[in-house]
């Protein structure tokens, strides 16, 4: 069974203001999915479990862009393991902050526990 793919409307925001900025990055996110398709909690110390329940973990990524050389983006997804799905939630430059919005990951959970 293959991994299905879903973006929140604020990742899609973000997403399109750096493809702007950074013309690989559509390139970058489809072989950034292929890796999680794979193993979608990562394999390396570049992913991390930032928050879990019993259907879901929301996972925060150090996301490579071949644009940016030695500083990179971070990607926070969800990863619904019963339903096959990935659900990304937010992506940021790691200069201009230094963590993921909580706030939209608090939402998102909540919003998961309604409808999961």
């Amino acid at each position: 069974m293959t991994m299905n793919f879903n973006e929140l409307y604020d990742f899609s925001k973000e997403l399109k203001r750096f493809a702007k900025k950074y013309k690989s990055l559509s390139n970058d996110l489809q072989e950034f999915k292929n890796v999680v398709s794979i193993v979608p909690s990562g394999s390396s110390k570049h992913f991390n479990i930032i928050a879990q329940t019993k259907s879901v973990k929301i996972i925060k990524a150090r996301f490579f862009c071949r644009y940016l050389k030695r500083s990179s983006l971070r990607i926070i997804y969800a990863h619904i393991e019963a339903e096959k799905k990935i659900e990304f939630i937010e992506i940021y430059f790691k200069g201009d902050k230094e963590n993921q919005n909580k706030e939209r990951v608090k939402q998102y959970l909540k919003s998961f526990g309604l409808r999961g």
